[in-house]
């Protein structure tokens, strides 16, 4: 079959040119929008003329239906020739260039053709209207106004047109009221001639929020309330959804607009009602047997009863000629197709549906596959009880839905790989997750959680070897036997001290084993603070851990993304490459490679582990060991409050024990001693006389 497809073909609708993609059958035109995902099909039987029409830097397709309307496509480059042939080929049609008028004239005539109204200038179209476009028309004595429908996707919109039209004195009818039945006869005017179809009295409505009698019309179907009221086009209505509840006795019925409604400034795209399972509805459609078999193909029957939700869709389906989507074969961990999430700090519930995902209800979100981009399963604010699930799109927009139950994890990974939908961090947050969640099957360690839980132990040792060493272990106010100046000037002191020599010297002994002890125990303790502060010895023995597939594509290509990005700071390569790698659509090579070097480490492990490991590497243990055994000698000499210090108000009876400890004393303690001697010597020569 021979078919012809463009990109970036934007179509005409509503005033707005929408960007799509057009393909070309044997027998069909197929245009499909880039934003809704909405798609036209035009039947090459139901052509009646093809033209082209040349603008600035490329050419139009005009395409005028045998009923009337009107299809107009612009974005076409230099491929006229080719198209032309296709549609003679394959449509039987000569596609003529349409002239456009290039005068800036205001002058006209108005040719009616169809659903078209054209305004010419010499012979040649100035521009061409849709009156399905037309929302109003009003008259006036010899002018006629019509009114637009408005296209929010449009940055500037035509709300208003005015037409002159100079009276003649020839002729029975007003050309005016001629120009205004034209018109009316064609246009999308809002009427309420007719009954109404079906009629659904108070009716729970979410979106917007209160409750509405629903009236379907032929054409259209209106929202009744009891401050605000809507008519709304059925052909506006792009989507059906009927989506059941997380509790199971509730049902959510949700309309998609394009045009939305709008009230003041708020604009709704989705209409979202709620329905009980259990209410139950009877109604009479005012067609006979005949009617419903023309119309509907025997889709409807006079008299329909059953739950509301289930009759209310039935007919919009019907009548609107819309799918109605229901849930796809996904069921979460609870047994329903909903999963309960946060979206935009409003609780509500996601459904992976089969051909996106929608969001209600506050605000009613649908996503398409097809606009999606990536997805990045996220830690939940630091939590392993709940999850973050984004959802980036190729658009650069990122919908984050959060607080979603880990065990929905397992349940909608394996729902986004059968989809074949990019998750961003493979390899990185799912064997997080597999951990955290009680997956065992993902072998790859997470670096950074084990980074972090390093960080959160070495802090934690650091804080209480920081305790250990500000508690002040030199004072102990119940030991007084450890203080110098307590021994001193304690109030136990015999008074006759100076008289009594041998007891003089039993009590320096005393005092001098008591100091050895004081140094032995601070010196002990300071052994055991740098045993305790001392990290623990890496293996130079030990095998090279295995290297991830990210990181020898990272270490391949980091020269590349330095020179990609002139000026790019180290911190940023990381990042940079981490999104390339998410880009990257083939990674067999570099897996191959990681497993590769997985199977070297599990190998090398086991000849290390079976030559006994660490054991085999005592050198540098037994060399750190002599340097922190060095250590308690330095610290007895230099550490301690009071272990080599005197206080200058202290002033010995005997030199003796000042000797042994202080061996640097200065000149003049020298010279107290030799007059403490000769003052000894004297009194015992006195005591000899």
């Amino acid at each position: 079959m021979d078919f012809l497809e463009f990109s970036s073909i934007s179509a005409e609708q509503r005033g707005c040119m929408a960007s799509g993609r057009l393909k070309l059958t044997n027998d069909t035109i197929i245009w499909k929008s880039d934003k809704t995902g909405k798609v036209e099909e035009i039947s090459a039987d139901n052509i009646e003329t093809a033209n082209y029409q040349r603008f600035v830097g490329h050419f139009g397709l005009r395409l005028f239906m045998k009923n009337g309307s009107l299809h107009r496509f612009t974005g076409f480059k230099e491929d006229e020739k080719k198209l032309a042939e296709f549609f003679k080929k394959h449509y039987k049609l000569e596609m003529l260039e349409k002239e456009l008028s290039m005068r800036g004239w205001n002058w006209g005539t108005v040719h009616f053709n169809g659903d078209i109204l054209s305004f010419d200038i010499n012979d040649k179209c100035a521009f061409e209207i849709p009156l399905t476009n037309v929302s109003q028309c009003t008259t006036g004595k010899n002018e006629v106004t019509l009114e637009f429908h408005q296209n929010d996707d449009a940055p500037v919109s035509l709300i208003e047109m005015r037409y002159h039209i100079p009276t003649t004195e020839a002729g029975d009818t007003d050309p005016v009221d001629a120009f205004y039945e034209n018109i009316i006869k064609k246009a999308s005017v809002l009427s309420m001639s007719g009954d109404a179809i079906a009629v659904f009295k108070e009716i729970h409505c979410l979106t917007p929020r209160g409750r509405y009698d629903i009236k379907v019309f032929q054409t259209f179907f209106q929202l009744h309330g009891k401050t605000f009221d809507y008519k709304i086009p059925l052909s506006t209505v792009l989507r059906l959804f009927l989506l059941p509840h997380k509790d199971n006795r509730q049902m959510f019925f949700v309309a998609a607009l394009d045009p939305p409604i709008k009230q003041g400034q708020t604009r709704y795209h989705f209409l979202v009602f709620l329905f009980g399972m259990e209410e139950e509805t009877s109604i009479e459609l005012p067609f006979s047997e005949s009617e419903l078999k023309e119309k509907y193909d025997d889709k409807l029957t006079k008299e329909m009863s059953g739950p509301v939700y289930e009759v209310l869709g039935k007919i919009m389906k019907t009548v609107i000629n819309r799918k109605l989507t229901g849930p796809g074969t996904f069921i979460g961990h609870s047994g329903t197709p909903a999963v309960g999430c946060s979206y935009k700090a409003a609780a509500g519930y996601l459904y992976p549906l089969e051909r996106g995902f929608m969001f209600v209800h506050k605000p009613p979100l649908h996503i398409r596959f097809e606009e999606i981009s990536c997805v990045n399963f996220a830690r939940g604010g630091g939590s392993t009880k709940s999850f973050d699930f984004e959802v980036e799109l190729k658009s650069g927009t990122q919908h984050t839905f959060s607080s979603i139950e880990k065990e929905e994890y397992s349940k909608l990974y394996d729902f986004i790989i059968s989809k074949k939908i990019t998750v961003k961090n493979t390899g990185k947050m799912t064997s997080n997750y597999a951990e955290d969640f009680g997956d065992s099957d993902k072998e790859e360690p997470d670096a950074y959680l084990a980074r972090v839980k390093a960080e959160a132990q070495e802090r934690d040792s650091d804080e209480s070897a920081s305790d250990e060493e500000s508690t002040d272990e030199d004072f102990n106010p119940n030991e007084k036997a450890e203080s110098d100046v307590a021994e001193e000037f304690d109030s136990n002191v015999s008074s006759s001290e100076s008289d009594e020599g041998s007891g003089d010297e039993s009590k320096k002994k005393k005092k001098k084993e008591k100091k050895e002890k004081h140094r032995e125990k601070k010196s002990s303790d300071s052994s055991k603070k740098t045993s305790k502060k001392s990290k623990k010895s890496k293996d130079e023995n030990a095998p090279k851990r295995a290297t991830t597939a990210f990181m020898l594509w990272l270490n391949a290509n980091r020269e590349k993304i330095k020179k990609d990005n002139p000026g790019i700071k180290v911190t940023e390569i990381a990042k940079k490459g981490g999104e390339l790698w998410a880009e990257l659509k083939d990674k067999s090579e570099w897996e191959s490679k990681a497993l590769k070097d997985k199977e070297r480490y599990t190998k090398e492990m086991e000849v290390y582990k079976e030559s006994g490991g660490s054991k085999s590497s005592g050198s540098g243990e037994k060399r750190k060991k002599s340097k922190s055994s060095s250590s308690p000698a330095k610290s007895a000499v230099t550490g301690g409050s009071g272990a080599g210090f005197k206080s200058k108000e202290y002033i010995s009876d005997d030199s003796s024990s000042a000797d042994d400890d202080d061996d640097d004393d200065d000149g003049k303690s020298k010279k107290k001693k030799a007059k403490k001697d000769e003052s000894s010597a004297a009194s015992s020569e006195d005591d000899d006389d």
